[in-house]
């Protein structure tokens, strides 16, 4: 039976906005890539298991960045992944710098831009210097805002900048998402920053922008309902409302801060995991102090194809300096 959703659109209207062409080209692009390993067992075969890979959002892991969030899905699973392979940092209290949890990203997306990890640690950071450590939860939910909204983000900066500058907001020019990739975020410093802008004014500029960014941008009412407590407020303290903006942050990929690292489906793939393993669930119950190594090794399921260089590169990177911290912890 076809959704409300479906019936109401065109048929070219509804691939467009659920990106079937994307996944399309991705496909063929794959299957000429590996056409001697496919003609084994059949081309029906392969796009059976790539569209499964795409319904489970298994299909962005170890992708080049320019897939990864080539649309809202791939976004949304994105920052999935990455939550469910790494939130036993979280689990176990350890506190990571930004460069700490931009190696976890590229452990999953060996080419994602290190500016779009100093853009989400600075939403938690505010004034602090860059290499202080954070909390999982903190970067995670500051990251989703930045990640899944970042074309959106780099418009309100710049209507940000123009509101500091006295312009007027009805003549704003809101940059595109190519030009606004290199766009300066508005700077910490100075008594003009600090004291923001009118929460109101702000919000004026945001809701025609929602406007023009349909598929990319907060519900306005959130919004509104975010900034519906402060008079003024600076950039940054606008992302840090939206990133703790219970709403905003179910409407994307992430559970409550309070369920984050509950995941009971990961949880029995990984036990069907370690069950596999010979000596290994031997082990670990017979040393209690052992029962928490599984959880800091998280499965990789990868997509049906992908450049073989990948996966050793994050074979190669995988095991990181994170066991050293049991025993500090136990």
């Amino acid at each position: 039976m076809l959704s409300p959703e479906r019936l109401a659109l065109p048929d070219y209207e509804y691939l467009a906005q659920r990106h079937v062409l994307t996944y399309m080209e991705d496909a063929v692009c794959q299957l000429l890539e590996n056409r001697e390993d496919i003609s084994q067992y059949g081309i029906a075969r392969f796009f059976t298991e790539y569209f499964n890979s795409v319904c489970q959002g298994t299909h962005i892991l170890f992708r080049e960045f320019s897939f990864v969030q080539a649309t809202p899905h791939n976004r949304v699973s994105f920052l999935r992944a990455f939550w469910r392979c790494f939130r036993t940092v979280g689990k176990n209290g350890d506190l990571l710098t930004m460069k700490e949890y931009h190696c976890l990203l590229q452990l999953l997306c060996p080419d994602f831009p290190l500016e779009l990890t100093q853009k989400a640690a600075r939403i938690v950071l505010m004034d602090d210097a860059m290499d202080c450590l954070m909390s999982f939860s903190d970067f995670l939910f500051a990251f989703q805002i930045q990640f899944y909204y970042s074309e959106f983000l780099d418009s309100v900066a710049a209507i940000y900048e123009d509101l500091l500058s006295g312009k007027n907001p009805n003549t704003v020019i809101v940059p595109t998402s190519s030009s606004g990739q290199h766009r300066q975020r508005p700077a910490l410093g100075g008594a003009g920053t600090l004291e923001g802008v009118e929460a109101s004014l702000f919000y004026q500029c945001l809701e025609n922008l929602c406007d023009r960014h349909k598929y990319s941008c907060p519900p306005p009412a959130l919004v509104k309902e975010a900034l519906s407590n402060v008079q003024r407020l600076t950039f940054y303290g606008f992302l840090m409302a939206l990133s703790k903006h219970r709403g905003i942050n179910q409407a994307l990929a992430l559970p409550d801060k309070g369920d984050l690292m509950h995941d009971p489906a990961m949880d029995e793939e990984l036990e069907r995991l370690l069950a596999q393993v010979p000596g290994l669930v031997n082990s670990v119950t017979a040393s209690p102090e052992a029962s928490c190594l599984p959880s800091r090794t998280p499965p990789r399921v990868g997509s049906p194809w992908r450049p073989l260089h990948h996966s050793r590169k994050v074979d190669g990177e995988s095991d990181g300096s994170t066991e050293e911290t049991d025993e500090s912890e136990t």
